[in-house]
């Protein structure tokens, strides 16, 4: 299970940055998106050996393009000399846990509601879907979206979706697609439009289109506890959790970003 789920993870981040192979792991860079922090990590994936060597790597790689070096580590727990090599270089540290939820194969049953229609994001509907994901602070705001979801739109590992409530454009989900697995992504409604079960119906036309299109598993992660148990309620099974370690060399941390 754990290699699907790297697996999906490592081809949806090959969508939007380019990835270098390393002995520990990968560095992940996007030069035209310097802010959008999953394109400029790199990702341990190994026990380091040498964590000086690889942390002086990182630092060189990254500053050579003027980005803030950042790492994602995968079984913190397991790396301590690494750990204690980045607090002597004065990074900053965060554990996230993240819950891994799989989809129950049972798409889930609401009323009928005449005032909610569901279209697929085209040239025609772009800029509406792109409104709302730029409003949406959790999931880059406009400084990231707005690239981000050019580079998705014009790939055919996703597909994303539009909700109207009464004609107005207020919800936005995708599929992202990799081999015979599908991950939920980029959920998001507008504000003023929160608080009218608006995420369920969304959540049920991607359960709908992942059944048609025959794909073996859908997963959502990295996801938060709070969001973990609104999915609960949609067929959303938590299956592990996984702790990632964020260090970075300046700027603010993902709690920061998500809490602000």
């Amino acid at each position: 299970m754990i290699n699907k789920i790297f697996d999906l993870e490592f081809a949806y981040l090959d969508t939007f940055t380019a990835r270098h192979d390393r002995e520990w792991g990968f560095l992940f860079l996007n030069e035209d998106q310097p802010a959008y922090y999953d394109a400029n990590h790199a990702h341990i994936r190994k026990l380091v050996d040498h964590p000086e060597n690889v942390v002086d790597e990182v630092i060189s790689f990254y500053r050579a393009k003027n980005i803030i070096p950042r790492f994602y580590i995968y079984t913190p727990d397991q790396q301590p000399d690494l750990l204690s090599e980045l607090k002597l270089k004065e990074f900053g540290y965060e554990e996230l846990p993240s819950p891994v939820q799989l989809w129950d194969q049972k798409v889930i049953n609401l009323e009928r509601n005449d005032a909610i229609s569901i279209e697929e994001v085209t040239e025609a509907n772009y800029q509406e879907a792109l409104e709302i994901e730029c409003s949406i602070k959790e999931i880059g705001g406009r400084e990231v979206r707005e690239k981000a979801l050019k580079e998705e739109f014009d790939n055919p590992a996703y597909q994303h979706f539009l909700l109207r409530y009464n004609g107005v454009a207020c919800s936005t989900a995708c599929i992202f697609a990799h081999g015979s697995q599908a991950r939920m992504e980029s959920v998001a409604t507008l504000e003023e439009y929160r608080g009218k079960g608006l995420i369920g119906y969304i959540i049920q036309h991607i359960q709908q289109q992942v059944q048609k299109q025959g794909f073996e598993n859908l997963w959502v992660f990295p996801i938060n506890e709070q969001v973990e148990k609104v999915y609960n309620r949609y067929g959303f099974e938590t299956v592990m959790t996984l702790t990632t370690g964020h260090a970075f060399l300046g700027g603010k941390s993902i709690t920061e970003i998500q809490n602000r």
